[in-house]
């Protein structure tokens, strides 16, 4: 299962965003990497889409095939591109647990999902990029839940803010997924007419 496991905080300076959340090293020096870092950076169209879309795919974790497909996938279905892009990236299992607080980051997400903490709809699903569908019980397994990354986010609950969509259980180690996210309740920071620009050219 390829992803891309190399410094985050490399990939932030060089985007101009924080990919981590919290990252306290792109806090301390928010300006792009190496020695020309603070240099003027000569802008044009294809760059700024390149961003966009690097930025995207870092921060769900998806190599550049997969993100390829999921434009594709995307490009195939009704509804404006770039928004259903993001849904269909949104509705990543391993984003849907991390938007859900029972994970640090997208990548601590992914790695519970790998080790197979979870079930969705009574089956065990260990496949991070999982498309999770209206109505879908997500469960922490029963034999999982006394484990210390979960114990944690028992306690944590609530330090950060779980969007509309989706509906977490505390107790029950339970995540409900009400509908699919619009547009308007994903907060990634990227414009994605410039990821549809990029890919249709």
């Amino acid at each position: 299962m390829a992803r891309y496991t190399g410094p985050l905080t490399k990939k932030s300076r060089r985007l101009g965003v924080d990919l981590i959340g919290e990252d306290k090293a792109y806090e301390r020096r928010p300006y792009p990497p190496g020695q020309h870092g603070r240099g003027r950076q000569k802008e044009s169209e294809y760059r700024l889409q390149l961003h966009e879309k690097q930025k995207a795919r870092y921060t769900y974790g998806v190599l550049e095939k997969q993100f390829r497909r999921y434009y594709e996938e995307a490009n195939r279905r009704q509804g404006r591109t770039g928004d259903v892009l993001l849904q269909l990236l949104e509705s990543r299992l391993d984003n849907v647990v991390y938007r859900s607080g029972l994970a640090r980051t997208r990548r601590h997400a992914r790695q519970l999902v790998v080790h197979g903490h979870f079930t969705v709809n009574g089956r065990k699903v260990n496949v991070p990029s999982y498309q999770v569908a209206l109505h879908d019980v997500i469960d922490v397994r029963d034999k999982s839940r006394e484990t210390t990354p979960f114990i944690i986010a028992r306690e944590t609950q609530g330090d950060r803010p779980v969007p509309a969509w989706l509906e977490v259980i505390p107790n029950a180690m339970r995540i409900l997924v009400h509908q699919l996210p619009s547009r308007q309740q994903i907060d990634t920071p990227v414009q994605e007419q410039l990821i549809v620009e990029f890919y249709s050219k």
